[in-house]
């Protein structure tokens, strides 16, 4: 369904994710890109899904690969992914439940579908780690259990930060907030934002209307900050996350899964990675053979699409 807006359009980033392939299924990227590179810490952004494997698909594989220098954030919206990593961890990932790995020095995982349900949506979602924590010791996090609560036949989970009277239990190095919302039937919503904050809307299903904005299916508006609230029109059936924190106020260096803040850190991890270099261990309990790094050329940084060029 969509929905039309007769309202006086405001000064909106809007931002048409791209597609990419990622252990064999298409996703949608909207961070970063050339309009977009961070909203508050967030720096990465893929929806994935939602998809269904039929036949002798073996569905979403990722083989071993490492991470510096900042959080992967997972949000499981259908279906079950299986995360085994180099500190030993191995968890399923189920329906609204969040996966967070912890990366800082360095640390290497896999991803795969998992169990009998043939069908895969959901969000990742990547954390930038300030600088005075971004070596910090490897860790793995997993939330079964956040807090949720209706308004009317609106759905909402807190995924990350405080919202209202609610508070995330999710561990977090910078002030964030995550809230993901579905709506059943067309409704208007004003959601609560901190001033001191930046935002982004991304739509996962569905349409709404932001400030006279129509924002689609893939779809993320950016909002800026110095806003206390915005109203936001739901289409029936339809789905966003909306994503915010305080500005990093960094500059921030992101070549393939690395994160860093010279070119020689980068390249540094580079290399490690691809020598075996002890720094990212090994996947517990998988056998594949490690993704090799793309080695980073110099000059990259030179491109002005330097960002379709680093992340694959």
């Amino acid at each position: 369904m969509t929905i039309e807006s007769n309202d006086k359009k405001t000064e909106l980033q809007l931002i048409t994710a791209r597609s990419k392939d990622v252990g064999g299924i298409p996703v949608a990227r909207v961070l970063p890109t050339r309009e977009r590179r961070l909203i508050g810490a967030w720096c990465f952004l893929d929806h994935a899904g939602p998809t269904v494997f039929k036949g002798n698909s073996e569905g979403m594989k990722v083989a071993p690969h490492p991470h510096t220098g900042l959080q992967t954030f997972t949000w499981m919206i259908e279906g079950e992914v299986l995360h085994r990593d180099s500190l030993g961890y191995e968890q399923v990932i189920r329906p609204r439940q969040v996966n967070l790995m912890t990366a800082g020095y360095g640390i290497s995982h896999s991803e795969d579908t998992y169990g009998a349900n043939h069908k895969l949506h959901a969000v990742q979602l990547w954390i930038a780690l300030p600088e005075a924590v971004k070596d910090t010791i490897p860790r793995f996090d997993h939330y079964p259990i956040l807090p949720n609560w209706l308004e009317g036949q609106t759905q909402f989970h807190l995924l990350v930060g405080e919202y209202g009277a609610y508070k995330a239990p999710t561990l977090s190095f910078s002030p964030l907030v995550g809230v993901d919302i579905i709506a059943q039937k067309s409704v208007e919503h004003s959601l609560t934002l901190q001033s001191e904050f930046e935002y982004g809307i991304f739509v996962i299903e569905g349409a709404v209307i932001v400030d006279g904005q129509h924002v689609g299916t893939n779809q993320l508006v950016y909002l800026g900050k110095n806003n206390s609230e915005v109203v936001v029109r739901f289409a029936s059936n339809s789905h966003i996350l909306l994503l915010g924190g305080e500005p990093l106020n960094e500059t921030i260096l992101m070549w393939w899964n690395f994160i860093g803040r010279t070119k020689a850190e980068i390249i540094e991890a580079v290399e490690a990675w691809n020598q075996g270099h002890p720094r990212f261990g090994q996947v517990f309990n998988d056998d594949r053979s490690p993704t090799p790094s793309p080695l980073m050329p110099w000059t990259v940084f030179m491109f002005p699409n330097w960002v379709d060029r680093c992340l694959i």
